[in-house]
């Protein structure tokens, strides 16, 4: 019996509700290795989670079982779920709604690998208003500026 083979590489983003600068540096390696076994108990291929104080970027090996839109909507409920049980802010903590998605080829793993990894110093000379739209662009993703994140100016 013939199976399914696939190769579908994900670069998924998202953003603190009110893009408040709530993921400080002591959480987010806790929390981003959450979302990472979140992504894999889904059975997809975590490659890299990481970001910044508002907001994380997810790196995956998508198995095409399952669609994106229920893979983030599994991460954002289970990640904000966590954080509230661990009680790691004050008040309760919550993703804003939505979400960007933006695909690559296997040559293109490394180069995106390395642009995720290195996420705090890439936010010193950029915001992430500046690196979202650049994304939006660069993919030539039509949008409407009143339906994307909050920004915080």
């Amino acid at each position: 019996m013939p199976g399914t083979y696939s190769q579908i590489y994900i670069h998924i983003v998202f953003a603190v509700k009110g893009r408040e600068n709530l993921l400080n540096k002591n959480l987010r390696e806790e929390i981003f290795r959450y979302i990472s076994g979140v992504i894999k108990e889904k059975g997809h291929k975590p490659i890299i989670v990481n970001g910044y104080s508002d907001h994380v970027h997810c790196f995956v090996g998508l198995k095409p079982s399952v669609a994106i839109s229920d893979l983030v909507r599994d991460i954002k409920n289970n990640s904000s779920k966590f954080i509230n049980e661990k009680k790691y802010l004050r008040g309760k903590f919550n993703w804003q709604e939505g979400y960007g998605v933006f695909s690559y080829s296997h040559s293109q793993i490394k180069k995106v690998y390395d642009y995720i990894l290195n996420q705090e110093i890439h936010h010193k000379k950029k915001s992430f208003k500046e690196e979202y739209l650049e994304l939006l662009r660069k993919f030539e993703i039509e949008f409407k500026p009143e339906y994307l994140f909050e920004w915080i100016e």
